[in-house]
């Protein structure tokens, strides 16, 4: 986990705004330094799916989103447009959450499956789990919460990108990103606990022992309890 943290920090955030400052000191304009300033980041996800053996969906994104700033950048000559094109990928996510609300299964399902493993012993719990409406209840709050959030996510950034100098706006695309990530994650831990919480309470209500109904009473005992009951006579029938 160190190594993974080290690696963003380094290769797509530090790496980044270094190389644009030291490209813009050279005299070099703004968007040629933003557009060799993001070799960094694609050199990165292309690097992790060599050697993972698979391109990652966020890395897709990730990839999309520089390519598709770069041809802007390139026709346009405008930085903002570059830095602005940087929140297609955010845009992407969110709205592919917020569409898999109407999938069988939710996108932060599948992704949550898939970093636990599907074959793991917890994986193969997630998927039994997934019968009972209340489990599908919290995957897909989860999921409605994480597109809102990252739709907002990338409409703030573009308002900075249209308000604040290229090099603000390039620092704050780098890291807002994570900032919005450590927020979401630290909310979906704290909501899974408390739902998680909710559900053995609620289990251990339903299965809390409670009075017993009295076994229904045989004619014998009945008989017997009318004819020893307070107020009764409890006389023979005189013969005849």
């Amino acid at each position: 986990m160190v190594r993974s943290i080290a690696t963003i920090v380094i290769v797509d955030v530090a790496a980044p705004l270094v190389s644009y400052s030291l490209l813009r000191s050279a005299g070099m304009t703004a968007v040629t330094a933003l557009l060799l300033s993001g070799v960094f980041p694609a050199l990165s996800v292309i690097i992790g799916a060599i050697r993972h053996r698979r391109l990652e969906v966020v890395g897709a994104l990730v990839l999309a989103g520089i390519a598709v700033g770069a041809v802007l950048g390139l026709v346009s000559h405008s930085a903002r447009l570059l830095l602005a094109e940087g929140s297609v990928p955010t845009v992407i996510f969110g709205v592919a959450c917020l569409g898999s609300l109407w999938a069988p299964r939710p996108l932060m399902f599948g992704f949550a499956l898939e970093f636990t493993g599907p074959d793991t012993a917890k994986g193969r719990e997630m998927t039994r789990l997934w019968q009972y409406e209340g489990y599908r209840r919290v995957f897909r709050t989860i999921t409605a919460v994480w597109g809102t959030a990252f739709l907002l996510e990338a409409a703030l950034r573009v308002v900075i990108v249209y308000n604040t100098p290229a090099g603000t706006a390039l620092a704050t695309s780098k890291v807002m990103p994570f900032l919005w990530l450590a927020v979401l994650s630290a909310w979906t831990v704290a909501y899974g606990a408390h739902r998680k919480k909710k559900g053995e309470r609620m289990a251990a209500i339903s299965e809390a022992p409670g009075p017993r109904p009295a076994p229904p009473l045989s004619p014998e005992t009945t008989h017997t309890a009318e004819r020893t009951a307070p107020g009764t006579h409890n006389h023979s029938p005189a013969r005849p």
